[in-house]
């Protein structure tokens, strides 16, 4: 009997952490999906299509981090869509397919741990087989770059007119020395992050960003030279 009513509560317990992970989900999903519409409705074609696309333009910062990871946090829970293997054949087996996500970039950058989180979850949605696009259009610049290489590989798209850029990570710290210092180290630390997943996404190495960093300026790339770095994909 005790075995039982232990069961019984197991069972409780366990419907209620669904409930509230459901919860969670619709109320992620209430605040996104006005966001997802209301940027479609700039961008066109149905209103699938509208919903899937999901824009930064501007600086990276913690109220667009959060706009953009709950939009593809949402995106990639209504990725599966069922389709059939031979659209000519009515009695084609049917499918299931994710669709993928568009990401439209066009900034001078902004806060590193911002530009992590919107990172961490693209890469989410990759590791759940959803593709993330990336298009980059008129200025890609530090924080920005990252996020424009992250895209799936052979998705990511670039305007024939795009400004790339890369510098070092910036830290304004001031105050007590051993403060200072304590930033310094940090920033170092960030800035190792950045060129570690830089390196991962394209075609340089750390060492050559480590070169770029050393020459203490931003460092400005045409799209055809973000294409040859591995940064992008295709020129449009």
């Amino acid at each position: 009997m005790k075995q039982l009513t232990k069961k019984k509560k197991e069972e409780k317990k366990e419907e209620e952490v669904k409930t509230d992970e459901a919860s969670v989900t619709e109320e992620i999903a209430s605040q996104v999906m006005p966001i997802l519409i209301n940027m479609g409705d700039m961008m066109g074609g149905s209103s699938e299509a509208k919903q899937r696309v999901i824009s930064l333009y501007g600086d990276v910062c913690e109220k667009k981090a959060e706009e953009i990871v709950m939009s593809l946090t949402v995106l990639k829970a209504s990725a599966e869509q069922e389709v059939a293997k031979d659209p000519e054949d009515p009695d084609s087996e049917i499918i299931i397919v994710k669709k993928p996500i568009e990401l439209y970039l066009s900034t001078y950058g902004g806060s590193a741990l911002d530009m992590f989180s919107i990172y961490d979850a693209v890469r989410m949605c990759q590791a759940d087989g959803v593709e993330v696009h990336t298009h980059g259009l008129g200025k890609i610049m530090s924080a920005g770059v990252l996020l424009m290489a992250c895209g799936t590989k052979g998705k990511r798209k670039i305007g024939k007119h795009c400004r790339v850029m890369i510098h070092g990570v910036i830290s304004g710290q001031s105050g007590h020395i051993h403060d200072i210092e304590n930033e310094m180290e940090e920033t170092k630390y960030i800035q190792q992050q950045y060129h570690r997943a830089l390196a991962a996404e394209t075609n340089m190495t750390q060492a050559y960003l480590k070169k770029l960093v050393a020459r203490k300026t931003n460092v400005y790339f045409t799209a055809d030279e973000a294409v040859e770095l591995g940064i992008a994909d295709i020129i449009i």
